[in-house]
Formats: structure tokens, C-alpha cells, sequence
């Protein structure tokens, strides 16, 4: 299955066309899912930490325009952005909100053991 929010490595752009919670659920393997949007100043500074420590893996980074009212982010509990949500085999294994770090970017994806 392909999500066309979902890229292998950094996902540089948010997509409004987001996965159903049921595509997410039904992934197989890693998975990052990262909420947020491309005006947000959070996610703005959250962007080199993200892209610094994903563009080297090779599992999906779905990054998905979320705001009020949309089913993605309310069924995942997203409160603030960016969130970043570790899955393994659909089902959240950690999460990380407003990293500025690439060692706290690490940490999640150190949780996919």
C-alpha cells in the first residue's frame, strides 16, 4: 500500500491528502507519522533535528497537515506541533512533541528496537 503523504527517509512536505486511520493501522514494519503544518514556527524549528536524523533511514515518514476538526490527528490525540508518533506495525510505540534536537529524534527512532 502507498500512502501519498508517506515518503521512505525525511518527507519534506505536509500533505493535506492524509492517510485514514485505518491505512495507518494497517502498515507493516516502522513508521513515523508527524503532525503538524508548514506555517507552524514549531514545526519550522523542529524541521533540521527531523531531517537531520531521518533522511539516512529507510522506513516511511508520513508527514501529515493537521488542524482542527481533522480525523487523523484528533483519533491520534495531537495536541500540539509537531508531534512525531513512532509506530511499529500500526500500533504507536512513542511519541516526541516540538523536538529541536537530534538527540531527542534519536531517542524515538531508538524505541523501534
Amino acid at each position: 500500500m502507498s500512502i501519498r503523504a508517506t515518503e521512505t527517509g525525511f518527507n519534506p512536505e505536509y500533505s493535506d491528502d492524509a492517510p485514514s486511520f485505518e491505512d495507518i493501522s494497517d502498515q507493516k514494519g516502522i513508521t513515523i507519522i508527524e503532525f503538524g503544518a508548514p506555517w507552524c514556527g514549531h514545526c519550522q524549528a523542529a524541521e533540521p533535528a527531523v531531517k537531520a536524523v531521518l533522511e539516512a533511514k529507510s522506513f516511511p515518514h508520513t508527514k501529515v497537515y493537521d488542524c482542527k476538526g481533522k480525523p487523523l490527528g484528533r483519533a491520534f490525540k495531537v495536541k500540539l506541533w509537531p508531534t512525531l508518533i513512532l509506530l511499529r506495525d500500526g500500533l504507536e510505540v512513542d511519541r516526541i512533541v516540538r523536538p529541536i534536537h537530534e538527540d531527542e529524534v534519536e531517542d524515538l527512532i531508538s524505541q523501534a528496537r
